[in-house]
Protein backbone atom coordinates (compact mmCIF):
# COMPACT_ATOMS: atom_id res chain seq x y z
CA UNK A 1 0.00 0.00 0.00
CA UNK A 2 1.03 3.26 -1.21
CA UNK A 3 1.92 6.08 1.69
CA UNK A 4 -1.23 8.32 3.03
CA UNK A 5 0.40 10.94 0.95
CA UNK A 6 0.36 9.57 -1.98
CA UNK A 7 -1.83 10.82 -4.21
CA UNK A 8 -3.02 9.93 -7.89
CA UNK A 9 -2.99 12.44 -9.91
CA UNK A 10 -1.58 13.42 -13.62
CA UNK A 11 -2.89 12.80 -17.06
CA UNK A 12 -1.98 9.71 -18.89
CA UNK A 13 -5.05 7.55 -18.06
CA UNK A 14 -7.87 9.94 -18.55
CA UNK A 15 -10.49 10.44 -21.07
CA UNK A 16 -10.37 9.58 -24.58
CA UNK A 17 -7.70 6.40 -24.50
CA UNK A 18 -8.03 2.91 -22.67
CA UNK A 19 -5.28 3.06 -19.82
CA UNK A 20 -4.81 -0.67 -19.91
CA UNK A 21 -3.05 0.03 -23.32
CA UNK A 22 -5.19 -2.60 -25.19
CA UNK A 23 -8.37 -1.22 -27.80
CA UNK A 24 -11.89 -0.50 -26.38
CA UNK A 25 -14.25 -4.18 -25.89
CA UNK A 26 -17.15 -2.20 -26.85
CA UNK A 27 -18.27 -0.61 -29.97
CA UNK A 28 -17.76 3.14 -29.93
CA UNK A 29 -21.35 4.36 -31.26
CA UNK A 30 -20.59 8.47 -31.43
CA UNK A 31 -16.84 8.73 -32.20
CA UNK A 32 -17.10 12.63 -31.81
CA UNK A 33 -17.84 12.38 -28.53
CA UNK A 34 -15.58 12.23 -24.99
CA UNK A 35 -14.81 8.69 -24.30
CA UNK A 36 -14.37 7.77 -21.03
CA UNK A 37 -12.07 4.70 -20.08
CA UNK A 38 -13.35 1.88 -18.17
CA UNK A 39 -12.06 -1.13 -16.25
CA UNK A 40 -14.62 -3.62 -14.70
CA UNK A 41 -15.14 -7.60 -15.03
CA UNK A 42 -18.48 -8.41 -14.43
CA UNK A 43 -19.60 -11.24 -17.34
CA UNK A 44 -22.21 -8.93 -19.10
CA UNK A 45 -20.87 -6.11 -19.24
CA UNK A 46 -19.72 -5.67 -22.31
CA UNK A 47 -23.34 -5.83 -22.56
CA UNK A 48 -24.24 -3.58 -20.45
CA UNK A 49 -21.16 -0.78 -21.95
CA UNK A 50 -22.62 -1.37 -25.49
CA UNK A 51 -26.37 -0.17 -23.66
CA UNK A 52 -24.63 2.88 -22.43
CA UNK A 53 -22.51 3.76 -25.77
CA UNK A 54 -26.24 3.33 -27.68
CA UNK A 55 -28.10 5.55 -25.49
CA UNK A 56 -25.68 8.51 -24.71
CA UNK A 57 -24.50 10.88 -27.05
CA UNK A 58 -22.30 12.81 -25.71
CA UNK A 59 -19.90 10.05 -23.78
CA UNK A 60 -19.15 6.95 -24.61
CA UNK A 61 -17.52 3.96 -22.97
CA UNK A 62 -14.12 2.58 -23.76
CA UNK A 63 -14.41 -0.89 -21.55
CA UNK A 64 -11.40 -2.85 -20.41
CA UNK A 65 -11.46 -6.33 -18.28
CA UNK A 66 -7.91 -5.13 -16.77
CA UNK A 67 -8.43 -8.84 -14.37
CA UNK A 68 -10.63 -9.32 -11.63
CA UNK A 69 -10.09 -8.68 -7.69
CA UNK A 70 -6.12 -8.73 -6.83
CA UNK A 71 -5.45 -8.46 -10.47
CA UNK A 72 -7.34 -5.20 -11.25
CA UNK A 73 -6.01 -4.15 -7.92
CA UNK A 74 -2.15 -4.07 -7.84
CA UNK A 75 -2.85 -2.40 -11.77
CA UNK A 76 -4.29 0.09 -10.11
CA UNK A 77 -2.26 0.77 -7.15
CA UNK A 78 1.07 0.46 -9.52
CA UNK A 79 -0.93 3.68 -11.61
CA UNK A 80 -1.91 5.24 -7.94
CA UNK A 81 2.31 5.02 -7.19
CA UNK A 82 3.20 5.97 -10.45
CA UNK A 83 0.65 8.79 -11.00
CA UNK A 84 -0.55 7.74 -14.21
CA UNK A 85 -1.91 4.55 -15.88
CA UNK A 86 -5.07 4.80 -14.21
CA UNK A 87 -8.77 4.32 -16.23
CA UNK A 88 -11.40 7.16 -15.91
CA UNK A 89 -13.82 4.69 -13.54
CA UNK A 90 -13.09 1.91 -11.93
CA UNK A 91 -15.28 -1.38 -11.02
CA UNK A 92 -14.54 -2.12 -7.59
CA UNK A 93 -15.94 -4.11 -4.65
CA UNK A 94 -16.99 -2.21 -2.09
CA UNK A 95 -14.67 -3.06 0.74
CA UNK A 96 -12.05 -2.14 -1.50
CA UNK A 97 -12.97 1.65 -1.67
CA UNK A 98 -11.70 3.08 1.28
CA UNK A 99 -7.94 1.88 0.88
CA UNK A 100 -7.85 3.69 -2.49
CA UNK A 101 -9.79 6.50 -1.22
CA UNK A 102 -7.73 7.33 1.25
CA UNK A 103 -4.39 7.23 -1.20
CA UNK A 104 -6.42 9.77 -2.83
CA UNK A 105 -6.53 7.81 -5.94
CA UNK A 106 -10.45 8.15 -5.85
CA UNK A 107 -12.46 11.55 -6.62
CA UNK A 108 -15.29 12.21 -4.30
CA UNK A 109 -18.33 12.43 -6.20
CA UNK A 110 -20.38 14.53 -4.01
CA UNK A 111 -18.44 17.39 -6.67
CA UNK A 112 -20.25 15.47 -9.39
CA UNK A 113 -23.94 15.20 -8.69
CA UNK A 114 -23.76 11.91 -6.88
CA UNK A 115 -26.99 13.17 -5.10
CA UNK A 116 -28.74 13.37 -8.20
CA UNK A 117 -28.85 9.23 -7.57
CA UNK A 118 -28.94 8.72 -4.25
CA UNK A 119 -32.29 8.39 -4.30
CA UNK A 120 -31.91 5.51 -5.89
CA UNK A 121 -30.07 3.42 -3.04
CA UNK A 122 -31.21 2.34 0.27
CA UNK A 123 -29.62 4.64 3.42
CA UNK A 124 -27.22 1.28 4.23
CA UNK A 125 -26.27 1.17 0.41
CA UNK A 126 -25.17 4.30 0.25
CA UNK A 127 -23.24 4.62 3.84
CA UNK A 128 -20.74 1.98 2.09
CA UNK A 129 -19.58 4.19 -0.43
CA UNK A 130 -19.57 7.20 1.79
CA UNK A 131 -17.26 8.52 4.18
CA UNK A 132 -18.20 11.81 5.96
CA UNK A 133 -19.91 14.11 3.39
CA UNK A 134 -17.62 12.45 0.65
CA UNK A 135 -19.10 10.15 -1.76
CA UNK A 136 -16.53 7.86 -3.52
CA UNK A 137 -18.74 5.12 -5.84
CA UNK A 138 -22.00 4.30 -7.21
CA UNK A 139 -23.07 1.13 -5.94
CA UNK A 140 -24.19 -1.42 -8.92
CA UNK A 141 -24.58 -4.40 -6.58
CA UNK A 142 -24.53 -6.19 -3.08
CA UNK A 143 -24.38 -9.19 -0.93
CA UNK A 144 -27.56 -9.02 1.33
CA UNK A 145 -26.66 -12.22 3.69
CA UNK A 146 -29.38 -15.11 4.37
CA UNK A 147 -29.02 -19.02 5.43
CA UNK A 148 -29.52 -21.34 2.42
CA UNK A 149 -30.47 -24.53 3.91
CA UNK A 150 -31.02 -28.65 2.10
CA UNK A 151 -34.74 -29.48 2.58
CA UNK A 152 -33.92 -33.20 1.79
CA UNK A 153 -31.69 -33.05 4.75
CA UNK A 154 -33.62 -30.74 7.14
CA UNK A 155 -36.45 -33.16 6.39
CA UNK A 156 -34.44 -36.37 6.68
CA UNK A 157 -33.06 -35.49 10.07
CA UNK A 158 -36.44 -33.57 11.42
CA UNK A 159 -34.73 -29.85 11.40
CA UNK A 160 -36.48 -26.56 12.15
CA UNK A 161 -35.42 -23.45 10.30
CA UNK A 162 -33.24 -21.65 13.13
CA UNK A 163 -34.24 -17.97 13.59
CA UNK A 164 -31.67 -17.33 16.08
CA UNK A 165 -27.76 -18.22 16.35
CA UNK A 166 -28.55 -20.38 19.45
CA UNK A 167 -31.46 -22.68 17.35
CA UNK A 168 -29.09 -22.83 14.30
CA UNK A 169 -25.89 -24.21 17.14
CA UNK A 170 -29.24 -26.87 18.80
CA UNK A 171 -29.88 -28.17 14.92
CA UNK A 172 -26.65 -28.70 14.24
CA UNK A 173 -26.10 -30.39 18.00
CA UNK A 174 -29.34 -32.68 16.73
CA UNK A 175 -27.92 -33.18 13.51
CA UNK A 176 -24.54 -34.82 15.22
CA UNK A 177 -25.85 -37.05 17.45
CA UNK A 178 -28.17 -38.63 14.50
CA UNK A 179 -25.42 -39.08 12.48
CA UNK A 180 -26.18 -36.41 9.98
CA UNK A 181 -23.38 -34.19 8.01
CA UNK A 182 -22.24 -31.08 9.30
CA UNK A 183 -24.44 -27.60 9.98
CA UNK A 184 -22.14 -25.42 8.20
CA UNK A 185 -18.50 -24.45 7.17
CA UNK A 186 -16.47 -21.69 8.79
CA UNK A 187 -14.05 -21.07 5.77
CA UNK A 188 -10.44 -18.99 6.84
CA UNK A 189 -10.00 -18.13 3.33
CA UNK A 190 -13.00 -15.58 3.25
CA UNK A 191 -13.07 -14.02 6.27
CA UNK A 192 -15.64 -11.13 4.91
CA UNK A 193 -18.65 -13.02 6.73
CA UNK A 194 -17.47 -13.52 10.27
CA UNK A 195 -16.91 -9.38 9.52
CA UNK A 196 -20.52 -9.31 9.01
CA UNK A 197 -21.43 -11.38 11.45
CA UNK A 198 -19.37 -10.18 14.20
CA UNK A 199 -21.45 -6.73 12.95
CA UNK A 200 -24.27 -8.34 13.09
CA UNK A 201 -23.53 -8.57 16.97
CA UNK A 202 -23.15 -5.07 17.12
CA UNK A 203 -19.08 -4.84 16.51
CA UNK A 204 -18.07 -1.93 14.84
CA UNK A 205 -14.16 -3.08 13.51
CA UNK A 206 -13.66 0.28 12.17
CA UNK A 207 -14.10 4.31 12.82
CA UNK A 208 -12.63 6.87 10.44
CA UNK A 209 -13.20 9.76 8.16
CA UNK A 210 -11.97 10.79 4.47
CA UNK A 211 -11.89 14.31 6.38
CA UNK A 212 -9.29 13.04 8.93
CA UNK A 213 -7.74 10.70 6.40
CA UNK A 214 -4.96 9.53 9.16
CA UNK A 215 -7.51 9.24 12.31
CA UNK A 216 -8.15 5.79 12.93
CA UNK A 217 -10.00 3.88 15.39
CA UNK A 218 -9.83 0.55 15.65
CA UNK A 219 -12.24 -2.48 17.88
CA UNK A 220 -11.69 -6.09 16.65
CA UNK A 221 -11.28 -7.45 20.17
CA UNK A 222 -14.44 -5.73 21.53
CA UNK A 223 -16.73 -8.16 23.50
CA UNK A 224 -19.12 -8.67 20.51
CA UNK A 225 -16.69 -9.54 18.04
CA UNK A 226 -15.17 -12.07 21.04
CA UNK A 227 -18.54 -13.69 21.36
CA UNK A 228 -18.71 -13.99 17.46
CA UNK A 229 -15.23 -16.19 16.99
CA UNK A 230 -15.75 -18.10 20.25
CA UNK A 231 -19.41 -19.17 18.60
CA UNK A 232 -17.95 -20.53 15.61
CA UNK A 233 -14.57 -21.41 17.16
CA UNK A 234 -16.87 -23.96 19.63
CA UNK A 235 -18.93 -24.81 16.02
CA UNK A 236 -15.65 -26.29 14.81
CA UNK A 237 -14.08 -27.67 17.69
CA UNK A 238 -17.37 -29.82 18.53
CA UNK A 239 -17.44 -31.06 15.14
CA UNK A 240 -20.77 -29.04 14.53
CA UNK A 241 -19.09 -27.07 11.63
CA UNK A 242 -16.40 -28.16 9.08
CA UNK A 243 -13.43 -25.88 8.39
CA UNK A 244 -13.15 -26.21 4.55
CA UNK A 245 -11.94 -23.30 2.37
CA UNK A 246 -14.79 -22.03 0.16
CA UNK A 247 -14.61 -21.07 -3.68
CA UNK A 248 -12.47 -24.48 -4.25
CA UNK A 249 -13.27 -27.47 -6.27
CA UNK A 250 -13.34 -29.86 -3.07
CA UNK A 251 -15.85 -27.25 -0.82
CA UNK A 252 -18.34 -27.19 -4.67
CA UNK A 253 -18.44 -31.33 -4.33
CA UNK A 254 -19.41 -31.04 -0.50
CA UNK A 255 -22.36 -28.79 -1.69
CA UNK A 256 -23.53 -31.08 -3.80
CA UNK A 257 -22.62 -34.23 -2.13
CA UNK A 258 -24.81 -32.45 1.05
CA UNK A 259 -21.81 -32.53 3.42
CA UNK A 260 -23.23 -29.77 4.71
CA UNK A 261 -26.89 -28.32 5.96
CA UNK A 262 -26.48 -24.69 5.10
CA UNK A 263 -24.90 -22.42 3.28
CA UNK A 264 -24.24 -18.58 5.15
CA UNK A 265 -23.90 -16.67 2.50
CA UNK A 266 -24.98 -13.59 -0.18
CA UNK A 267 -27.66 -12.83 -2.07
CA UNK A 268 -25.14 -13.75 -4.96
CA UNK A 269 -24.58 -17.13 -3.75
CA UNK A 270 -27.30 -18.90 -6.10
CA UNK A 271 -25.44 -17.42 -9.21
CA UNK A 272 -21.93 -18.39 -7.79
CA UNK A 273 -23.50 -21.85 -7.37
CA UNK A 274 -24.89 -22.34 -10.12
CA UNK A 275 -22.31 -21.86 -12.10
CA UNK A 276 -20.37 -24.22 -10.39
CA UNK A 277 -22.46 -26.86 -10.48
CA UNK A 278 -24.68 -27.33 -8.23
CA UNK A 279 -28.85 -26.95 -7.80
CA UNK A 280 -28.79 -29.21 -10.95
CA UNK A 281 -28.95 -32.90 -11.68
CA UNK A 282 -29.85 -34.88 -8.75
CA UNK A 283 -28.40 -31.93 -7.07
CA UNK A 284 -31.51 -29.52 -8.44
CA UNK A 285 -34.71 -29.12 -6.25
CA UNK A 286 -32.88 -29.63 -2.72
CA UNK A 287 -32.54 -26.13 -2.07
CA UNK A 288 -34.49 -23.21 -0.12
CA UNK A 289 -33.43 -19.57 1.70
CA UNK A 290 -34.21 -18.40 5.33
CA UNK A 291 -33.80 -14.83 6.90
CA UNK A 292 -30.14 -14.57 8.57
CA UNK A 293 -30.51 -16.46 11.92
CA UNK A 294 -30.07 -13.58 14.56
CA UNK A 295 -28.07 -13.19 17.55
CA UNK A 296 -30.46 -10.93 19.05
CA UNK A 297 -34.02 -11.12 17.88
CA UNK A 298 -35.69 -8.36 19.22
CA UNK A 299 -33.29 -6.78 17.52
CA UNK A 300 -32.58 -7.53 14.47
CA UNK A 301 -29.87 -6.74 12.37
CA UNK A 302 -29.38 -7.41 8.43
CA UNK A 303 -25.74 -7.19 7.09
CA UNK A 304 -24.12 -7.65 3.76
CA UNK A 305 -21.39 -9.25 2.24
CA UNK A 306 -19.52 -8.20 -1.08
CA UNK A 307 -21.04 -5.92 -3.96
CA UNK A 308 -19.57 -3.71 -6.24
CA UNK A 309 -19.77 -0.13 -7.29
CA UNK A 310 -18.35 2.65 -9.78
CA UNK A 311 -15.32 5.01 -8.79
CA UNK A 312 -13.95 7.58 -10.44
CA UNK A 313 -10.36 8.08 -10.54
CA UNK A 314 -8.43 10.96 -9.52
CA UNK A 315 -6.78 10.26 -12.88
CA UNK A 316 -9.53 10.69 -15.13
CA UNK A 317 -9.09 13.77 -16.91
CA UNK A 318 -13.08 14.81 -17.85
CA UNK A 319 -14.59 14.16 -14.55
CA UNK A 320 -17.85 15.46 -15.06
CA UNK A 321 -18.39 12.94 -18.15
CA UNK A 322 -16.58 10.08 -15.97
CA UNK A 323 -19.33 10.87 -13.10
CA UNK A 324 -21.77 10.34 -15.91
CA UNK A 325 -20.83 7.25 -16.74
CA UNK A 326 -20.15 6.05 -12.94
CA UNK A 327 -23.98 7.06 -12.50
CA UNK A 328 -25.28 5.21 -15.46
CA UNK A 329 -23.57 2.56 -16.13
CA UNK A 330 -25.15 -0.75 -15.12
CA UNK A 331 -28.31 1.32 -14.47
CA UNK A 332 -30.42 0.89 -16.91
CA UNK A 333 -33.55 -1.29 -16.64
CA UNK A 334 -32.47 -3.60 -19.90
CA UNK A 335 -29.02 -3.63 -18.33
CA UNK A 336 -30.23 -4.63 -14.52
CA UNK A 337 -32.43 -6.78 -15.67
CA UNK A 338 -29.36 -8.97 -17.46
CA UNK A 339 -28.13 -8.84 -14.43
CA UNK A 340 -30.49 -10.23 -12.05
CA UNK A 341 -32.11 -12.86 -14.26
CA UNK A 342 -29.25 -14.42 -15.32
CA UNK A 343 -28.11 -14.17 -11.58
CA UNK A 344 -24.67 -12.37 -11.95
CA UNK A 345 -25.88 -9.51 -9.81
CA UNK A 346 -27.95 -8.57 -6.91
CA UNK A 347 -28.72 -5.23 -7.77
CA UNK A 348 -29.41 -2.31 -5.33
CA UNK A 349 -31.31 0.10 -7.26
CA UNK A 350 -34.65 0.67 -5.74
CA UNK A 351 -35.91 0.63 -9.01
CA UNK A 352 -35.05 -3.27 -9.65
CA UNK A 353 -36.04 -4.07 -5.85
CA UNK A 354 -39.41 -2.40 -6.24
CA UNK A 355 -40.51 -4.05 -9.45
CA UNK A 356 -43.10 -6.22 -9.06
CA UNK A 357 -40.85 -8.82 -11.83
CA UNK A 358 -38.11 -8.48 -9.55
CA UNK A 359 -40.09 -9.22 -6.36
CA UNK A 360 -42.29 -11.81 -7.55
CA UNK A 361 -39.33 -13.82 -9.26
CA UNK A 362 -39.85 -17.88 -8.48
CA UNK A 363 -36.16 -18.68 -8.32
CA UNK A 364 -35.26 -22.06 -10.02
CA UNK A 365 -31.96 -22.57 -8.03
CA UNK A 366 -34.51 -22.09 -4.59
CA UNK A 367 -37.11 -24.69 -6.22
CA UNK A 368 -39.96 -21.91 -6.93
CA UNK A 369 -39.56 -20.14 -4.23
CA UNK A 370 -39.80 -16.31 -4.23
CA UNK A 371 -36.70 -15.95 -2.68
CA UNK A 372 -35.95 -12.07 -3.23
CA UNK A 373 -39.89 -11.31 -1.57
CA UNK A 374 -39.28 -13.76 0.96
CA UNK A 375 -35.61 -12.45 2.80
CA UNK A 376 -33.16 -11.00 0.09
CA UNK A 377 -35.36 -7.43 -0.66
CA UNK A 378 -36.07 -7.21 3.07
CA UNK A 379 -32.39 -8.24 4.15
CA UNK A 380 -31.06 -4.96 1.84
CA UNK A 381 -33.64 -2.60 2.79
CA UNK A 382 -33.27 -3.18 6.54
CA UNK A 383 -29.38 -2.99 5.68
CA UNK A 384 -27.85 0.16 7.65
CA UNK A 385 -24.48 -0.19 6.18
CA UNK A 386 -21.01 -0.58 7.17
CA UNK A 387 -17.45 1.15 7.43
CA UNK A 388 -14.69 -1.07 6.10
CA UNK A 389 -11.36 -1.56 6.51
CA UNK A 390 -8.95 1.21 4.82
CA UNK A 391 -6.69 -1.77 4.10
CA UNK A 392 -8.72 -4.43 3.54
CA UNK A 393 -6.25 -6.80 1.94
CA UNK A 394 -3.48 -6.96 5.07
CA UNK A 395 -6.77 -7.27 7.04
CA UNK A 396 -8.32 -10.23 5.37
CA UNK A 397 -4.80 -11.68 5.10
CA UNK A 398 -4.10 -11.79 8.89
CA UNK A 399 -7.69 -12.65 9.73
CA UNK A 400 -7.19 -15.45 7.91
CA UNK A 401 -4.21 -16.54 10.17
CA UNK A 402 -6.01 -15.76 12.84
CA UNK A 403 -9.21 -18.40 11.75
CA UNK A 404 -6.71 -21.03 11.05
CA UNK A 405 -5.69 -21.10 13.86
CA UNK A 406 -8.84 -20.72 15.53
CA UNK A 407 -10.28 -23.39 13.52
CA UNK A 408 -6.89 -25.98 14.22
CA UNK A 409 -7.42 -25.54 17.79
CA UNK A 410 -4.83 -23.24 18.48
CA UNK A 411 -6.40 -20.24 19.88
CA UNK A 412 -10.15 -19.89 21.07
CA UNK A 413 -11.86 -17.22 19.24
CA UNK A 414 -11.12 -14.66 21.78
CA UNK A 415 -7.42 -14.79 21.66
CA UNK A 416 -7.83 -14.91 17.89
CA UNK A 417 -9.42 -11.31 18.55
CA UNK A 418 -6.62 -10.14 20.25
CA UNK A 419 -3.67 -11.34 18.12
CA UNK A 420 -6.23 -9.79 15.00
CA UNK A 421 -6.48 -6.66 17.17
CA UNK A 422 -2.34 -6.55 18.08
CA UNK A 423 -1.61 -7.05 14.02
CA UNK A 424 -3.89 -4.09 13.22
CA UNK A 425 -3.07 -1.90 15.23
CA UNK A 426 0.88 -2.44 14.85
CA UNK A 427 0.09 -2.29 10.82
CA UNK A 428 -1.52 0.73 11.07
CA UNK A 429 0.65 2.65 12.44
CA UNK A 430 3.10 1.15 10.14
CA UNK A 431 1.15 2.87 7.50
CA UNK A 432 1.16 6.35 9.25
CA UNK A 433 -2.22 6.13 10.87
CA UNK A 434 -2.74 7.88 13.90
CA UNK A 435 -4.75 5.17 16.65
CA UNK A 436 -7.05 6.60 18.97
Amino acid sequence: MASLTGCGGGDDGGSGGNASGGSCSVPIVNPDATQVSVWGWYPNLQKVATNFNNTHDDVQVCLTNAGQGVDEYNKFQTAITAGSGAPDVIMLETDQVPGFALQGGLTDLSEYGASDVQGKFSEGAWKDVSSGDAVYGIPVDGGPMAMMYRTDIFEQYGLTVPTTWDEYRAQAEKLKAAGGPLMGDVPSNVPAPMVALMQQKGAVPWEYDAANPTDLKINLNDQNSKDVLDYWANMVKDGLAGKQDQFTTDYISGVVRGDYATYVSAAWAPGYLTGAGAGEGADAGKWAVAPLPQWDPANPVQVNWGGSVFSVTEQAQDKEAAAVVAKELYADDESLKDGWVNQIIFPLNTSVLTSDEFINNQSTFFNGQTANKDVYIPAADAYEGSTYSPFSNNFYAEFTKEITAMNNGEKTGSEAADSLQESMETYAEQQGFTLS
